[in-house]
C-alpha cells in the first residue's frame, strides 16, 4: 500500500467513524463501543479487499461479508452508504419505526448486507456454510467474518472453527475484534480468552494478530494470510478499542450500548477533525 492509498483509506476511515457517531447522536443512543471499535476493519475491506458492486448488491461471485457482531451495525451501514449502496441520508433513520438501517444487521432490509446477524455466536457458522457453497458453486471468492471477543464465549464458534478446518475453507478469513471490553466488563474477568491466536491455531486456522486501527498492518496480514494460508481458514485477531475515536465513550465499560448527545457526538467529530489535520 503506497502513501497515498493509505491517507485516502484514513480519511475515508474517518468519514466513516463520524458518521457513525452523527448516525448514533441523530438517534440519541446507540452502540457506539462496539461500532467504532471496527471502523477501521470495514474501511479497508470495503474500500481496498473486498470485490463488490454497489449497483448490483447481490452479484454472484462477490465477495461477502458476515458481520457476526450485528449490533456493529451502525459501522457497516455508514460503511455501506459512503461506497453508495443507499443514500447517506437513511443513516438519520437508524433504528427507528420504518427504517431499513435496524439496530442489528437485516439482509431483507438493507442493501449490501450479506447476512442478517446479532444473534451472537451464529455469524462464524454461516460464514463457513457461505464460504462452502461460494466453493462448490466455484465463485472463486472470498467470505469474510467479524466476530467479537464477548461473544467468542459462545460454544458455537469453535464448531465452526473445527468445520472450517475440516473442510478446508481456504477462502475463509475471519476477524476477532478484540476490544478486550464486553457487555458485562472485560473479557478478562467474564470468560479470559487466554492465547487467543493459539487456540485458533490449535484449531488448525492460519493466525496472524495486528493493531485493528493499522490500516497498513491490518492489509499487510490480509495479504499474507491469502498468499500462506492454503487450504486453511485464517483468523486475525484485532487489538482495538472500544469506543475508538469518541471521547465520551472510548475505553468505557459501559459503551455497549449508551447514550449520546449531540454535544458529545461534535466533541468527537471535533476530535477526529484534529487528528485528520495533524497527519
Amino acid at each position: 500500500m503506497d502513501t497515498i492509498e493509505l491517507r485516502n483509506l484514513q480519511n475515508t476511515a474517518d468519514d466513516i467513524r463520524e458518521m457513525t457517531i452523527k448516525a448514533i447522536a441523530h438517534l440519541g443512543v446507540g452502540h457506539i463501543g462496539g461500532s467504532l471499535s471496527v471502523v477501521d476493519i470495514l474501511a479497508l475491506l470495503y474500500n481496498k479487499e473486498m470485490h463488490v458492486d454497489p449497483q448490483n448488491p447481490s452479484k454472484e461471485g462477490r465477495d461477502l461479508l458476515v458481520l457476526s457482531k450485528g449490533h456493529s451495525g451502525p459501522a457497516l451501514y455508514a460503511t455501506l452508504a459512503l461506497k453508495g449502496f443507499f443514500p447517506i441520508s437513511w443513516l438519520d433513520t437508524l433504528n427507528q419505526g420504518g427504517t431499513k438501517l435496524p439496530s442489528h444487521c437485516d439482509r431483507t432490509k438493507t442493501p449490501g448486507i450479506d447476512m442478517s446477524t446479532g444473534s451472537l455466536g451464529q455469524g462464524l457458522s454461516v460464514a463457513c456454510g457461505m464460504a462452502y457453497a461460494s466453493r462448490l458453486d466455484g465463485w472463486g471468492n472470498h467470505v469474510y467474518a467479524i466476530i467479537g471477543d464477548g461473544e467468542s464465549d459462545e460454544g458455537q464458534n469453535w464448531e465452526a472453527a473445527m468445520f472450517a478446518s475440516e473442510y478446508h475453507l481456504g477462502n475463509l478469513i475471519a476477524f476477532t475484534d478484540y476490544n478486550k471490553l464486553q457487555l458485562d466488563g472485560p473479557t478478562k474477568e467474564i470468560m479470559d480468552l487466554g492465547d487467543i491466536q493459539g487456540k485458533w491455531r490449535a484449531f488448525g486456522w492460519y493466525t496472524d494478530r495486528v493493531d485493528g486501527h493499522d490500516l497498513a498492518a491490518m492489509d499487510e496480514a490480509i495479504t499474507t494470510a491469502k498468499k500462506n494460508q492454503g487450504e486453511k481458514p485464517a483468523m486475525i485477531i484485532l487489538d482495538t478499542i472500544k469506543g475508538k475515536g469518541a471521547p465520551c465513550a472510548e475505553g468505557l465499560v459501559t459503551n455497549h450500548n449508551m447514550n449520546i448527545s449531540p454535544e458529545q457526538a461534535e466533541e468527537a467529530i471535533r476530535a477526529i477533525e484534529a487528528g485528520r489535520k495533524n497527519r
